[in-house]
């Protein structure tokens, strides 16, 4: 039986885990966020190429709560996307359940860069790991997806790149918007 860990055991791996990502963003209506993604990754080799808004750092005519908002939305998102790449990869890939102690690292992980990133209490970066944890729960538990979820990862292994429309519109296609 396969382990799953942390890193991508192989190609069939790694898309799964971007289709997940993909698609979490998506669900949270966050996919400007992403301007691409490559089974191949980037120069520095990153398979998330995330767009200018994502790394927006604020400007003085913008309120320091709006540029707060935006770094929590991002964290939110990011904890979401990590999450979803564990679940579409065990769930969906390997059908059997995400590791306790991968779920207790990121947990931990997410926690701390929650905050060290966006200020937050614990118990307050603890409650945004249980909503995204739930949200994954709810979206990779549900069986009748499986297929298209598979036919996705497909589509970014055939395909190698994605932008974030092609994204949209292969889960346009698929029926998963």
């Amino acid at each position: 039986m396969t382990q799953l860990t942390l890193t991508y055991q192989n190609e069939d791996d790694k898309a799964y885990g971007l289709a997940g990502m993909a698609l979490s963003a998506v669900a949270l209506n966050s996919s400007d966020l992403i301007a691409e993604i490559s089974i191949e990754g980037d120069d520095d080799g990153h398979l998330v190429t995330f767009s200018h808004s994502y790394y927006f750092c604020g400007s003085p005519s913008i309120s320091p709560k709006a540029t707060w908002e935006n770094t929590l939305r991002n964290f939110q998102v990011t904890s979401a996307m990590t999450l979803a790449n564990l679940y579409a990869r065990s769930m969906v890939r390997m059908g059997t359940t995400v590791p306790d102690e991968l779920l207790e690292t990121l947990h931990q992980a997410i926690v701390r860069e929650g905050c060290e990133s966006c200020s937050l209490e614990e118990d307050e970066a603890e409650s945004i790991y249980n909503k995204m944890l739930g949200y994954s729960r709810r979206i990779f538990g549900n069986r009748r997806l499986y297929p298209s979820i598979s036919l996705f990862a497909g589509a970014i292994s055939r395909r190698r790149r994605l932008s974030g429309r092609e994204i949209e519109e292969e889960l346009q296609r698929l029926q998963l918007l």
